[in-house]
């Protein structure tokens, strides 16, 4: 029904991600609210959530009996995967832009564009060695002065 392979499903049960009814037979019975969760857990993949993060902070739990406590924990979590998230858009739309200036400054070589991709090379650079400063000096102790 959600696309999910047998192996998947067999993995999140070992795993304890979701824990299907199993019948006398063996096979799993998976309830709407089993349902419900992979759905979730999917979404949260998607969201770049791995398996271990969903396992260790969400229970998915009803609204009937939610407990406070463990919204604000997960709230708090959600807001630091947000953040981290907010950094690598910020990081692959610099990326984009030194990808973009460099291909039209291959199309069109001029002295102009030229100028443009080294000026936003060097604030690139910049901004490397001012936010991320084990980056920029990796493999370069052998050069300092």
């Amino acid at each position: 029904m959600l696309g999910m392979s047998k192996d998947t499903l067999r993995y999140y049960d070992r795993i304890g991600v979701v824990s299907p009814f199993r019948e006398d037979n063996g096979y799993r019975r998976y309830s709407k609210n089993d349902l419900i969760n992979l759905m979730n857990i999917q979404i949260m993949q998607y969201a770049d959530f791995s398996l271990d993060e969903i396992r260790g902070k969400f229970s998915f739990p009803r609204s009937e009996n939610i407990d406070p406590a463990y919204c604000e924990e997960v709230a708090a979590f959600i807001d630091a995967k947000n953040a981290e998230t907010r950094k690598k858009i910020d990081r692959l739309e610099k990326v984009s832009r030194l990808l973009s200036l460099a291909a039209e400054t291959l199309k069109d070589f001029n002295n102009e564009s030229d100028q443009r991709l080294a000026e936003f090379v060097r604030e690139l650079y910049q901004d490397i060695r001012n936010n991320e400063p084990a980056i920029s000096r990796e493999g370069c102790s052998e050069h300092e002065d």
